[in-house]
């Protein structure tokens, strides 16, 4: 049976030494929540995530979800785990306290994303979707709809979702087909199917509430003639049906304990949210909060792996140490001995403690843009938000499929079976890679949207910090096996910007070609930097004061040393490919492939 304890003590180290997420009381609304009170509710979210949400992952994935008669049933245990949910009030953590939620910081909910996707990433799905729909409303939606909705989506007795893809169309989405017809009483009729929604029916909420892009009869072709809609299962006053059906429900790879429907629109009521044809910005407001989200999982997925991993590679016996018996009173060795297994091991802490570092940042500085008082850092702190998001988003999902990926190999044949629920964490986590934005699309957003943006302001968001850092402490004896890498790749990282700037201007398929390859580089060296800045902390913990918690911060240090050696040389590779251009992607004729 597979294993999963909150890993507080790396969470706690993130927060409180390396970022000092209590200086988030000094803004505005976040007063009450200092460093005390934010462990106290992690420590309560664990709770909930082991005891009630992890025992239900591996049964959940085995039953999956069930329509019968045009109702969607979840699997046995769900609907009790999820009104548990609601009474703790974790559909509310960082909810605006006008309409019932806490008020909390938007990186406490990020933390909380992370406990809830490595314990059970299908239950995740149903609050996660929630999320979207009410930032979406929350932005967008007239003090009318906010009033009606928003209360009863931050209680969690309904729910929501993001009906956006299409048969004919996905990431393209000036090519949707659902139409919106005004009545005679400022509403509108919506017709149309949406397909692959996740969360899209469900036994576990009173309503539905799904966020549906369509067009007016007035709509002008392409993503600019795109609406946003909120259209509800059940309509408010009464709570009668809406025409919305459940066509069917998809038989997926993995997350079979959430419910990805075809929802089909037959003249269903729906009110418009924001402005006619302007539901291109509404939605990305529910699309980066999901993107977030995404980043999240992959994090999650990838550390629940590793601690299965690590568990099975302490206890199962194989072969001799290299170097001799490593426990001659054993009538062989644990696998954690052997080189290639060690490296399979170090490769995932590193990742899953490095990203949760740099994931964490971008929570910080989300609360920092929408909270802090003066309007330059906010500026500054959304920039970074939006640079990164994308960043997070790809690497975080490739790498929780990496170490899922890792863990099976670990188990060798057991982890290929399904008995010890190991190889559940690549089925679940291949989705991340494709659902909201495909990573391919991640990149591509990075280097044509992100990079120049504002002549590249959002760019130097991050160049800036960097570069301090690096300037800061290149003459610390003790950070040269740290900073002297990180330097070297920086550095190459400034010159793939450049060349792709350079070179896309005059031809849009060399930002194309090199955009996977430079978005990898980009998250090696945020990486990198997150690890350099844990290096220091816990280096200065180790001269001061560790309180009896040496061997953490010596593995820290001695993970972060594996990184640069290691994982970060990747940059190089990347860096090559980047330089050699588009002509060996684009010169081969489509008939000769």
């Amino acid at each position: 049976m597979p294993v999963y304890t909150a890993p507080l003590e790396n969470i706690r180290f993130v927060l409180h030494e390396v970022l000092d997420a209590n200086a988030l009381t000094a803004l505005p609304g976040y007063e009450d929540s200092t460093s005390d009170l934010v462990d106290q509710v992690l420590e309560e979210g664990a709770k909930i995530c082991s005891e009630v949400l992890f025992p239900l992952n591996q049964s959940g994935d085995e039953e999956g979800c069930v329509l019968e008669n045009g109702v969607v049933r979840t699997p046995k245990g769900f609907k009790e785990a999820y009104q548990t949910f609601i009474e703790g009030g974790w559909t509310a953590i960082s909810s605006d306290p006008e309409y019932g939620g806490m008020g909390m910081p938007q990186l406490v909910n990020t933390v909380m994303q992370e406990m809830i996707s490595s314990a059970n990433m299908s239950f995740g799905m149903y609050p996660g979707l929630s999320q979207g729909a009410y930032e979406a409303l929350h932005a967008f939606g007239t003090d009318e709809l906010k009033a009606l909705y928003l209360p009863k989506l931050v209680e969690g007795i309904w729910s929501g979702t993001m009906c956006l893809t299409e048969p004919h169309c996905g990431t393209d989405l000036g090519l949707i087909k659902t139409k919106a017809i005004p009545d005679k009483e400022g509403a509108y009729d919506i017709t149309g199917t949406k397909i692959f929604i996740s969360a899209g029916d469900h036994d576990l909420t009173e309503n539905i509430i799904h966020l549906v892009l369509a067009r007016l009869p007035d709509a002008p072709e392409g993503v600019q003639g795109i609406s946003l809609f909120i259209v509800p299962k059940f309509l408010p006053d009464g709570l009668k049906p809406n025409a919305i059906t459940c066509g069917s429900l998809e038989h997926k790879m993995g997350i079979k304990a959430s419910s990805t429907a075809v929802i089909n629109f037959d003249d269903s009521k729906g009110w418009l949210v924001g402005k006619p044809h302007k539901g291109l910005k509404a939605m990305f407001s529910m699309m980066n909060a999901a993107r977030l989200g995404v980043a999240m999982q992959g994090l999650g997925i990838a550390e629940v792996a590793y601690q299965n991993a690590l568990v099975y590679a302490k206890e199962r016996l194989q072969m001799r140490a290299l170097t001799g018996p490593a426990e001659p009173n054993k009538p062989a060795d644990p696998i954690i001995v052997h080189p290639d297994v060690r490296r399979m091991l170090l490769t995932s802490k590193a990742i899953c403690e490095g990203t949760r570092a740099l994931s964490y940042w971008v929570g910080m500085n989300l609360d920092i843009s929408l909270k802090h008082p003066d309007q330059k850092t906010r500026e500054e702190a959304d920039d970074l938000v939006a640079l990164l998001t994308p960043v997070i988003k790809a690497y975080q999902t490739d790498m929780g499929f990496e170490v899922a990926n890792l863990a099976i190999q670990i188990y060798g044949g057991h982890g290929y079976i399904a008995e010890h629920g190991i190889e559940q964490y690549a089925r679940d986590a291949r989705i991340a890679m494709i659902y909201e934005g495909t990573n391919g699309i991640q990149a591509l957003d990075l280097v044509g949207r992100k990079m120049p943006q504002n002549f590249g302001r959002l760019l130097r968001r991050f160049f800036h910090p960097v570069s301090e850092f690096i300037e800061q402490h290149q003459t610390d004896e003790s950070m040269q096996a740290f900073i002297f890498p990180l330097a070297k790749a920086f550095s190459k990282l400034q010159q793939a910007t450049a060349m792709i700037a350079q070179k896309g201007l005059k031809d849009p398929n060399e930002a194309g070609a090199a955009s996977v390859d430079y978005l990898r580089m980009f998250a090696l060296v945020a990486t990198g930097y997150m690890w350099a800045r844990m290096v220091k902390a816990a280096q200065d913990k180790l001269e001061t004061d560790a309180d009896g918690r040496e061997e953490f911060y010596e593995s820290k240090i001695e993970t972060a040393r594996f990184f640069f050696a290691k994982m970060l040389p990747e940059s190089d590779g990347r860096f090559k490919a980047i330089m050699a251009g588009a002509d060996p992607v684009m010169s081969l004729k489509a008939s000769g492939f």
